[in-house]
């Protein structure tokens, strides 16, 4: 058994399991092929490995044959592609002009999905890529031969929409439209790709054509209305899963206290989850397991594979060979290398970021380590069902960070193991994410007022506001782009600020990889400490004009954090509920803000967490207008804590709210952030927002206003059932404050919290 195997290397004295669930085997469900389906393709199938379709493949073939629009939400390796598949290949075989369109949030998830079309041996099918790593004479038969397209939302939005009339052929036999992985399309990238699959059906009636869509999806919470309202069109809902699924092992694992040393403020610290990681992976990869570890960032990716190549080359050197990171920010011939030594057997453990969640087939992996709470339930079981493929049994293992929300997780195992799966949120109204995509519209196609309810209610008075900017020009017809230049350039789907900043190696001229802009200030300012496939760099010079940062090849002994200073204010408040106990009140608001940030320095730490040093940087300012929800609580409330610790027990609470915010809204921790001040201006009261990270908002202070209680429920009870003595990362400590965690006063937290609650729920 794995799970022994990998117990066997903890030190005596340490217990880091805190819960173990055995999830039994599935058989499989099989039923005949449809009898639409023609011989060639049941053939080609069968010449494959496939005798005979699961229940739930037939059930969603036969509705997209039938022309009905359909999502699949069934667990990972349901077999989501032989759904989608049978139908479009039906159809294109037996209409020679048909054409069909395939989407992926990823391009190795698009190449891999055409790969394994590809090996279906059918010809007819001309299906072919059409992504940013397509060179140009391939986009050209592309766009003259091709009938199944497999591209991308960005390569849609920017090489495809606005040049609809080359592709008029495409648009005009086009008969469907599959949406993969489409629970990955949440908050911003969702509501930009909500709105983009609407300019998609609009460019289709346009050539005559009304496609069928086929979205395939994790498990998740309601998905026919989540599909309806991501694709603009009504979706049948499939969701019993009729796959075999071998037998399951899920341990949730706590790394230990580290007795020898301290953090911020004298905290206790745990050994990290990396750390705990490459030594659990270490020890798989010895019992020749092949295993693959989620790690939640592009640096911890890298760290842990170098950990785990370090120690498995004083045990075996060929063994060090045999694991590897894989991130995105890779040049595309590094990721595709990984890809195929990964699939082939050549790598036995990789360490990789969220880029390897999605549906790449990598068959017959026997264990998944995953190394802190991705953001959701949805994710988490979309990771662990990365092993055990085939009805093989397998190992998963949760490895908790040092963070309110995984501590919370391996104490409380029902919250994550017995949890309802997320619903996705997506919020194409969002005049931020509206704006530009109506303008990416006209400059497509003439906007009218029939097409007006595609775009949702709000859509006229963004439409008045593009006119009275001067970016559209109203006509008796409708209306009308105005300049020269399409606008879809400029639109950033992702959400990610903009262009990518190249990293770029100053000798030679390398281009490394690359960074999101909104991200760049804190991971690659000067003097910042950079990883890439286990070489370190230390970064020159950061040109956010330009685009990019020049890094050289330096190994330093310490690490980098970047200091931040955030200041908020009030732009609009839209919901204002005053809850009173005796004289005192806490008031709970929903609404915009703005939220004004900036680098203005880096720690240097030691290994051991000591502080080398605080070294200023000046960077710019940057503004953000999104969506928050926040409470205030009146000064005779606060008489629990004692008037000096009121920032510090505000800032904690605030601190431990953002952590655990992911248990009630699909959010990932870094998608939200916070403020906390005991006296704000515009309120004039002690005040704790939590708003979202993205331009307009992503409808995450939206779920936790509408979860506000229970959600600061389970946060008082993180912080209360912590063991540490004053504040620590498992409960009160961030590692993303910018004020390095300062100050911060747990037993003020509960307090406050405490209050709070009997306020609200007298």
């Amino acid at each position: 058994m794995l799970l022994k195997r990998v117990l066997a290397g903890v030190p005596d004295g340490e217990d880091p399991l805190t819960h173990v669930a055995e999830l039994p085997e599935r058989a499989a469900t099989v039923v005949p092929w449809p009898a639409w389906t023609p011989s060639r393709v049941r053939e080609a199938f069968a010449q494959c490995g496939v005798r005979e379709p699961w229940a739930h493949q037939a059930e969603a073939a036969d509705h997209a044959h039938d022309g009905r629009s359909v999502v699949i939400a069934t667990g990972t390796a349901s077999g989501k592609s032989l759904a989608y598949q049978l139908p479009v290949i039906s159809t294109l075989l037996e209409e020679p002009r048909a054409t069909a369109l395939y989407l992926s949030p990823t391009k190795a998830l698009g190449a891999d999905q055409l790969r394994s079309l590809r090996a279906l041996d059918l010809n007819d099918l001309r299906a072919c890529a059409y992504d940013g790593d397509t060179p140009m004479a391939e986009r050209d038969w592309a766009r003259a031969h091709g009938r199944w397209l497999f591209t991308n939302p960005d390569m849609l939005h920017r090489g495809v929409l606005p040049a609809h009339g080359r592709w008029a052929t495409f648009f005009r036999q086009l008969r469907y439209v599959v949406v993969d992985e489409c629970h990955t399309y949440r908050g911003v990238f969702g509501s930009h790709v909500a709105l983009l699959l609407r300019r998609l059906a609009r460019i289709a009636r346009k050539y005559g054509s009304d496609p069928v869509f086929i979205l395939a999806s994790a498990t998740v919470a309601d998905p026919g209305s989540s599909a309806t309202r991501l694709s603009g069109v009504d979706c049948v809902a499939v969701t019993d899963d009729h796959s075999p699924r071998g037998a399951r092992t899920v341990a949730l694992w706590e790394p230990p206290l580290l007795d020898d040393l301290s953090g911020e403020n004298g905290a206790p610290v745990r050994r990290s989850a990396g750390a705990e990681t490459a030594r659990i992976l270490t020890d798989l990869v010895i019992e020749g397991a092949r295993t693959l570890a989620f790690v939640r960032s592009r640096r911890g990716a890298e760290l842990t594979a170098l950990s785990a190549k370090r120690a498995l080359s004083e045990v075996d050197p060929e063994l060090a060979d045999r694991v590897a990171a894989y991130r995105s920010g890779y040049l595309p011939e590094e990721r595709r290398a990984l890809e195929k030594a990964l699939a082939c057997g050549d790598l036995l453990g990789v360490a990789s970021t969220n880029a390897l969640e999605l549906g790449v087939d990598i068959a017959g992996l026997d264990a998944v380590v995953v190394a802190g709470f991705p953001g959701t339930v949805a994710s988490f079981w979309q990771q662990a069902g990365r092993a055990g493929r085939a009805g093989d049994g397998s190992l998963v293992v949760f490895v908790a960070r040092d963070d309110p929300l995984d501590t919370y997780l391996v104490h409380n195992p029902s919250a994550m193991l017995d949890k309802p799966i997320e619903a996705t949120v997506t919020d194409p109204g969002n005049p931020y994410v509206l704006a530009p995509q109506l303008a990416c519209a006209a400059a497509e196609l003439p906007l009218t007022v029939d097409c007006l309810p595609t775009f949702g209610p709000g859509a006229r008075a963004v439409l008045d506001g593009l006119v009275d900017d001067g970016v559209l020009r109203k006509r008796p017809a409708g209306w009308y782009w105005t300049a020269r230049d399409r606008p879809h350039g400029d639109v950033d789907i992702r959400g990610s600020g903009g262009e990518q900043i190249a990293v770029v190696e100053s000798d030679s001229g390398r281009m490394l990889g690359t960074v999101s802009p909104g991200s760049a200030c804190t991971s690659v300012h000067p003097g910042a400490v950079y990883l890439h496939q286990g070489a370190s760099y230390v970064v020159d010079d950061l040109d956010l004009a330009a685009g990019l940062a020049m890094v050289h090849a330096e190994n330093p002994e310490w690490s980098t954090q970047a200091r931040e200073i955030v200041d908020i204010s009030v732009l609009d408040t839209q919901s204002r509920v005053v809850h009173r106990a005796g004289a005192g009140e806490v008031t709970v608001c929903l609404g915009e803000v703005a939220v004004t940030s900036q680098v203005v320095g880096y720690l240097r730490r030691l290994p051991s967490g000591e502080v080398m040093d605080q070294v200023p940087l000046d960077l710019p300012e940057h503004t953000l207008t999104t969506r928050s929800v926040w409470y205030t609580i009146s000064e005779d409330l606060l008489g629990c804590v004692a008037p000096a610790t009121i920032p510090g027990a505000l800032h904690a609470a605030e601190h431990a709210a953002i952590g655990l915010l992911p248990l009630f809204a699909t959010c990932d921790r870094w998608d939200i952030g916070g403020v906390s001040t005991a006296l704000h201006p515009d309120t004039g009261k002690p005040t704790v927002f939590v708003h979202d990270g993205h331009p307009g908002g992503a409808g995450f202070a939206d779920r936790g206003h509408a979860a506000l209680v229970p959600w600061l429920t389970a946060t008082r009870q993180a912080i209360s059932g912590c063991e540490c003595p004053s504040g620590c990362p498992s409960c009160v400590q961030s590692p993303k404050c910018g004020n390095g965690n300062e100050p911060l006063d747990k037993a003020g937290a509960v307090s406050v919290l405490s209050t709070i609650l009997r306020v609200l729920t007298p």
